[in-house]
């Protein structure tokens, strides 16, 4: 069969635009990058067939590209996060209005009569210190924190009032029988149950202000605060949902006990390999994909999604079907996600890259398969004297977290 000519000039990968004027550039950019990086590498794939080794100049030109492909989508979900983040404000109840004035007087200025007071009518005084932001700010924290935060975007998400949420579950299902309108009804198996608990750790942020600043009335002091603390929360809970170990933060899927999924019991997670120690197989390397996806009961695949950083989807999507064509495939607009093989890609950078022993890639109903459990009311305190001239706000909220179902996660393990 004869091959296309391969050129041998050098190529260069498209210039990466450091800012973007609307969305919409931002992503024809990306789909742009995404274009160029198929030709480049359906070019290297023509020199390995006809030449038995790939050009050290095109494999440069695709590896330069693909991390354009990561810059521009990095850039492209920034901008969506700020059209995300609209002011806090609109029309609120009055005693809504009477707790954000209290708590203006507050931040601003130190005055701790208002807030005493409000908390006083509501009866929400709590023993871990500080007074409770308002609710359209402790929304809008929560929002955001879905918005930014992967896993917890997927995730069931609780809210308790208390330090812990203790849920059983049934490690071997429940059993139900079929029976006839007047038959006797027998007794079913007794299920196995086991008592799962998630306490809610102590998540914080300390952003500090001028009094400059918070004198100056033009500043949306609720804003700020959101603005400053929702990334630090999101980014310690990525952390933790994924690898926490579970000691004074929520323990992360990957933290579980790990076997291999033909040996599989509730209490672990099952894990299938790569088929190569340090990566995928040199010959069909998606293979091991098909397998992850059908060793998940049908029940919770309708709802699966793929997980993983920015660094092993730029390997996934060199990967190519018997046919020629890409799985990986960009968003079809913006503000929507990749997709693999039909099932959408979710970008945890927490998760580990492709390296020996490593696990890069989880597939899973992760709805069903994780629980977050969020403890009601973000508290705020105050302090102007530790890191003076600057005034220091200790923001707090008590976040958990943790496995509810380990048959609705799988992992991929890099092992041969």
């Amino acid at each position: 069969m004869s091959q296309a000519p391969v050129h041998e000039t050098p190529v260069h990968a498209p210039e990466i635009k450091a800012s973007h004027d609307t969305i919409g550039a931002a992503f024809e950019d990306f789909m742009g990058a995404f274009e160029a990086f198929k030709d480049t590498n359906d070019r290297r794939l023509r020199e390995v067939e006809s030449k038995l080794t790939e050009d050290v100049v095109t494999r440069d030109k695709m590896e330069r590209i693909n991390r354009a492909m990561d810059d521009q989508k990095r850039a492209l979900d920034q901008l969506l996060l700020k059209k995300a983040r609209p002011a806090i404000g609109g029309r609120e109840a009055v005693g809504d209005v009477e707790h954000k004035t209290a708590f203006e007087a507050y931040v601003r200025h130190g005055d701790e009569t208002g807030l005493r007071e409000v908390e006083s009518k509501s009866f929400s005084v709590g023993k871990d210190g500080g007074f409770l932001v308002p609710a359209q700010m402790d929304t809008e924290i929560g929002r955001m924190l879905t918005a930014i935060s992967p896993i917890r975007s997927l995730a069931t998400v609780r809210q308790v009032s208390g330090s812990v949420l203790k849920k059983p579950v049934a490690a071997n299902g429940l059993k139900a029988n079929w029976v006839g309108e007047t038959d006797k009804r027998p007794e079913t198996d007794t299920p196995n149950f086991v008592e799962l608990s998630f306490p809610t750790m102590e998540l914080y942020a300390m952003p500090a202000a001028t009094v400059a600043l918070l004198d100056d009335a033009a500043v949306d002091i609720e804003s700020w605060i959101a603005s400053e603390v929702d990334i630090a929360f999101a980014q310690q809970e990525g952390t933790a949902f994924v690898s926490g170990d579970g000691v004074n933060k929520p323990k992360g899927f990957l933290a579980e006990p790990q076997v291999a999924d033909s040996g599989w019991a509730w209490g672990s997670l099952g894990t299938l390999a790569s088929g190569a120690a340090t990566g995928f197989k040199a010959a069909d390397p998606s293979d091991v994909l098909v397998d992850l996806i059908y060793s998940l009961k049908a029940g919770y695949r309708q709802n699966a999604r793929f997980v993983m950083n920015r660094r092993t989807q730029g390997e996934i999507r060199k990967f190519k079907d018997r046919d020629g064509n890409y799985l990986w495939q960009p968003p079809a607009a913006a503000g929507q996600a990749a997709s693999l093989m039909g099932f959408g890609v979710v970008e945890a950078e927490d998760m580990p890259s492709i390296g020996q022993g490593t696990v890069p890639l989880a597939f899973g109903d992760f709805r069903a398969g994780y629980l977050v459990v969020d403890r009601t009311g973000v508290r705020i305190l105050r302090d102007p004297y530790s890191n003076k001239p600057y005034v220091q706000f200790y923001v707090t909220k008590r976040v958990g977290g943790g496995v509810q179902n380990f048959e609705a996660i799988k992992l991929l393990k890099m092992a041969a």
